[in-house]
């Protein structure tokens, strides 16, 4: 009971800070879904809450409920969902995974850290599980896991606020829990990048060495393609010309942040803001390539030592 209460203790002001701080009055885009699309989640949500009204005291049904909802672009109403499945099921890591998720997505970021920090905690010390798609690949095959996904978007949240320090200490966690290609070369994309940021080059090129060039990718092809780049497999060219012009792909966002991050380190600055700007001027708002793009034109433009 002692432990039961004391992480309410910890929890519960980290739940109040959240609901009434940043989400609240934060911008929200609706996402871009395709009409066949919205059919499919409108029903997935309907069967979610439904689940719930049966089975009000079943975790699994809440966490359900939140990611459904998050997917129709409804980020505020999600973020309250997890909050409330937080404090039915306090010590359960993944209501805090996913509305750090969402606060990431509202640019939330300081409200993300205190989340995912949080559920790095609870999961401590515990034996990870994989965390089935909510939008499953063309395998129906999950490529992450509850503890891989707290490190990976704790180290996004840190990265995206500037401070590479932790962002570093959160990929290497992400690293060491990725147990299958896709999730390793998201982690080692993120990692290698973060390293670059505080002028570890030797360290940032030694970090993707090991990754092989026949891996097994499934939906992380973008990012196996930017581990390829730093390998020096791939020209940085090729890649730009292969995202083709469409600036509403999610191709443009995630592979498009991270030529523009190249090229700002290679000291084509100028080239690589073009492409943040690019990346902007799509529809991805909630992706991470698109919110990192964002956050790369609101520093100071700084120019980048070439290799």
């Amino acid at each position: 009971m002692r432990i039961v209460f004391l992480l309410v203790l910890v929890i519960a002001p980290i739940l109040s800070a959240a609901a009434q701080g940043c989400s609240e009055t934060a911008k929200i885009v609706p996402p871009a879904i395709t009409e066949a699309a919205r059919k499919v989640y409108e029903a997935k949500l309907e069967e979610a809450e439904a689940e719930v009204a049966r089975n009000p005291k079943n975790a699994d049904a809440h966490v359900w409920l939140g990611r459904r909802t998050a997917y129709l672009g409804r980020y505020r109403e999600a973020i309250g969902i997890f909050t409330r499945g937080a404090e039915m099921f306090p010590k359960d890591a993944r209501f805090l995974r996913h509305r750090g998720h969402r606060l990431i997505t509202l640019r939330c970021f300081d409200d993300a850290v205190r989340d995912l920090e949080s559920a790095a905690k609870l999961v401590k010390g515990k034996p990870d599980e994989i965390e089935p798609d909510g939008l499953p690949n063309a395998r129906n095959t999950p490529t992450s896991t509850l503890q891989s996904n707290i490190f990976y978007h704790l180290g996004l949240a840190f990265y995206l606020k500037g401070d590479f320090k932790r962002a570093l200490k959160a990929y290497r966690k992400c690293v060491a829990v990725s147990t299958n290609p896709d999730m390793l070369v998201a982690a080692k994309h993120w990692e290698y990048m973060t390293l670059r940021r505080i002028g570890r080059v030797r360290e940032a090129e030694r970090s993707v060495v090991g990754i092989g060039d026949a891996l097994d990718i499934i939906e992380n092809d973008d990012y196996y393609k930017m581990v390829k780049l730093y390998q020096g497999k791939i020209p940085a060219d090729e890649l730009a010309r292969s995202m083709g012009a469409d600036a509403d792909s999610l191709g443009i966002a995630s592979l498009g942040y991270g030529l523009g991050n190249w090229y700002h380190y290679i000291g084509e600055t100028e080239k690589g803001i073009r492409i943040f700007r690019m990346v902007i001027a799509g529809n991805q708002w909630a992706s991470f390539g698109y919110i990192a793009s964002e956050a790369e034109l609101a520093r100071p433009v700084t120019k980048s030592k070439r290799r």
